[in-house]
């Protein structure tokens, strides 16, 4: 079905869906719906893709699929990273077969027209003396560097403006100096589920104490029930259990002058952003969230010494940090199709840290990982009972407040 076509049917499919309840089973299974997704909703994000230390030489390049889309980001020299699509300005053909790699240049393997890494046109031979070059370079993608960090955007026209993005997170950002880190481990994984039931578990705690024991092991369970992992809950009996615990972390950060501050955006925002501090470890003498409880690196950034807090900042639904003060995650949610989303976990430590001194791998990701994995089953389990011919919408519990907020922000930018 036709964006436009689909665009006379999709008010009436936004209208029926029931306030405080899961979506209709064809939001989660559709192709034509899927498409829509992709045009109203997720190339108009900034998408989080790495950091740039994963490209530390000239000529290093890896590529990023976002729905069908290949991108090239590719280092052109010291003060420079570009964004191109994988597709050759001859007849279409991938131009970049590797995944990643190094090349000082990118030649087409179909008829061999080479492309520099400023994207321009070098050579294509046999096409005649009015053919301009000039004018054959590869489709740039819009692409950004904050803080380190790698941004693309496949917004059609203009992006969103990514500097006002970006600098409502620098008082959290500021802390951590991911400019001067490196990345140590990453793992990804390739669900079978659709990209809204992955950011739906997520951005939840419901199912963190049944299904999560690593994690509910390390974290505090009085945080869990007052915040999950969004906004705070709709329970005033959580929060006041919890309070006393908030206090006590606040009263030490704001004495070693580290940022408490926590906001978050309503439905109606563009990107629907957030930022917060907040306390994780409860366990005596636990400092971060490893197996023993002690610190996974060295500390990072502006860290003097270890709080026991750790920041969330999200740039959108799909780009999220975790970082507490001895690395950070980028959380990377990539749409693939209707029924397929990739998950990536990077892992940044200090630029200085080194392997096997400072840290090692499994250690470093241990806890992220475990939990990661389970989510994978659950959500896969997920998708496959929403297909199912009896599956109807069910309504989110107080401690779900995040997806009712995600749902009606997705809602109101596709209808």
């Amino acid at each position: 079905m036709k964006l436009h076509q689909l665009d006379n049917q999709i008010s009436d499919l936004v209208e029926r869906q029931v306030p405080g309840h899961s979506l209709e089973q064809m939001f989660y299974t559709d192709p034509d719906i899927f498409e829509h997704d992709m045009h109203r909703v997720v190339f108009n994000q900034w998408l989080l893709i790495d950091h740039e230390s994963r490209i530390a030489n000239r000529g290093d390049f890896f590529i990023v699929d976002v729905a069908g889309d290949e991108i090239i980001i590719v280092r052109e020299n010291d003060d420079k990273i570009n964004g191109f699509y994988n597709t050759c300005r001859h007849r279409g053909s991938k131009v970049c077969l590797n995944k990643e790699g190094n090349k000082k240049s990118f030649v087409c393997p179909y008829h061999a027209w080479c492309y520099n890494l400023d994207g321009s046109l070098r050579g294509a031979q046999l096409m005649g003396a009015d053919f301009d070059k000039s004018t054959h370079g590869l489709h740039e993608c819009h692409l950004n560097i904050y803080e380190g960090l790698i941004f693309i955007c496949l917004a059609d026209g203009s992006p969103p403006n990514f500097d006002e993005q970006v600098n409502r997170m620098q008082p959290f950002m500021d802390l951590h100096d991911l400019a001067n880190a490196k990345v140590a481990h990453r793992y990804s994984w390739r669900l079978q589920c659709n990209w809204k039931l992955v950011i739906e578990n997520f951005i939840e705690c419901y199912h963190c104490l049944p299904s999560h024991p690593e994690l509910s092991s390390v974290h505090s369970k009085a945080k869990y029930k007052a915040f999950g992992s969004g906004a705070a809950s709709a329970m005033p009996e959580a929060m006041a259990e919890f309070e006393p615990e908030l206090q006590a972390w606040r009263k030490q950060a704001s004495s070693l002058g580290y940022t408490i501050d926590m906001w978050g955006d309503d439905e109606n925002s563009g990107s629907l952003q957030g930022a917060q501090r907040l306390p994780i470890n409860f366990a005596e003498g636990t400092l971060s969230e490893t197996r023993d409880g002690k610190l996974a690196s060295t500390l990072m950034g502006k860290f003097s010494a270890c709080d026991g807090g750790t920041t969330a900042v999200s740039f959108n639904p799909l780009s999220t940090l975790l970082m507490p003060n001895d690395y950070a995650m980028i959380f990377r949610f990539t749409p693939i199709s209707a029924e397929v989303c990739d998950v990536e976990i990077v892992w940044l430590v200090d630029k200085e840290a080194q392997e096997g001194i400072d840290y090692n791998k499994e250690n470093l990701s241990w806890l992220w990982y475990q939990t990661t994995v389970q989510d994978g089953e659950i959500t896969e389990n997920n998708q496959a009972g929403v297909r199912s011919r009896r599956y109807k919408p069910g309504p989110y519990s107080q401690h779900e407040a995040s997806n009712n907020t995600f749902l009606k922000w997705y809602l109101r930018l596709i209808g």
